[in-house]
């Protein structure tokens, strides 16, 4: 097994790394300091395409981070970077919120339901029956169908809430038509991410909480990968997998002497 290069870029996952139901993760506004005084390339990636980097921002600032606007990449970004390289000027009719509508309009895009380029869907926290139903029908005149990730579930104080994933999955029994995923396991969203800081797979780090979507996308991207254990997979399961993460650590204050 070839020796990795030393680190010196960071990516790493919000939701289980750094914050866990609604509170900071013990060690996590240390860790993002460090890494911002270091002036290593770093960035936060969430899947969660319903926010924009500003709402996020504000979000982890009210638990203790400090954290700037430029320093977190969403799914949104990746699918509208992706569009804007596929296709430039295009058009879009979306499903999701401010951080999806956001991110294509900041790229040339026009939303729009007529004879849309695409079908773009992304989380929302209200799907609804009928613009679902104007997908289908979109789709089946002829536009290609994109998701922002491929999370079928996502979490709420009262339990699981169906997410992208599941709509998707409904939208592509109702057309035949499979969507292209863009956000996390696809490692598309790395390269992306990189492409951002510019940092190169060989000297990069990916910090994640689960092993089906963080480690598996460090992993095909070609990253060093770190599951911490603040989160979803645990070190049992982390076994289970047919494939490992570099290494595993309990929490990413363990890694602060890294940076």
């Amino acid at each position: 097994m070839l020796e990795r290069k030393p680190v010196q870029s960071w990516l790493t996952d919000m939701d289980g790394v750094l914050v866990h139901e609604g509170q900071p993760v013990p060690g996590a506004p240390e860790f993002v300091n460090r890494l911002r005084s270091s002036g290593k390339p770093f960035l936060v990636l969430t899947n969660n395409s319903i926010y924009t980097p500003r709402d996020l921002q504000a979000r982890l600032t009210r638990m203790g981070f400090e954290l700037p606007e430029h320093a977190i990449w969403t799914s949104a970004l990746a699918t509208a970077q992706f569009l804007a390289d596929q296709r430039p000027g295009g058009t879009a009719y979306v499903i999701g919120e401010a951080g999806l509508t956001t991110a294509l309009h900041a790229v040339g895009y026009v939303l729009t339901d007529y004879a849309p380029d695409y079908v773009v869907l992304g989380e929302t926290r209200t799907y609804s029956f009928e613009a679902i139903t104007k997908a289908v029908r979109l789709i089946d005149a002829g536009a290609r169908f994109i998701c922002t990730n491929p999370d079928a579930t996502g979490p709420s104080v009262e339990g699981a809430l169906p997410a992208a994933g599941s709509v998707a999955a409904m939208i592509s029994k109702a057309t035949g038509v499979e969507p292209y995923f863009v956000g996390k396991p696809n490692p598309m969203m790395m390269r992306s991410a990189l492409n951002t800081i510019e940092a190169h797979s060989e000297t990069t780090a990916m910090i994640g909480d689960r092993m089906d979507t963080d480690v598996l996308c460090g992993l095909e991207a070609g990253l060093e990968t770190i599951l911490v254990l603040t989160g979803i997979s645990t070190r049992a399961e982390a076994e289970r997998y047919p494939y490992r993460p570099s290494r595993i650590v309990n929490s990413v204050a363990d890694l602060m002497d890294e940076i």
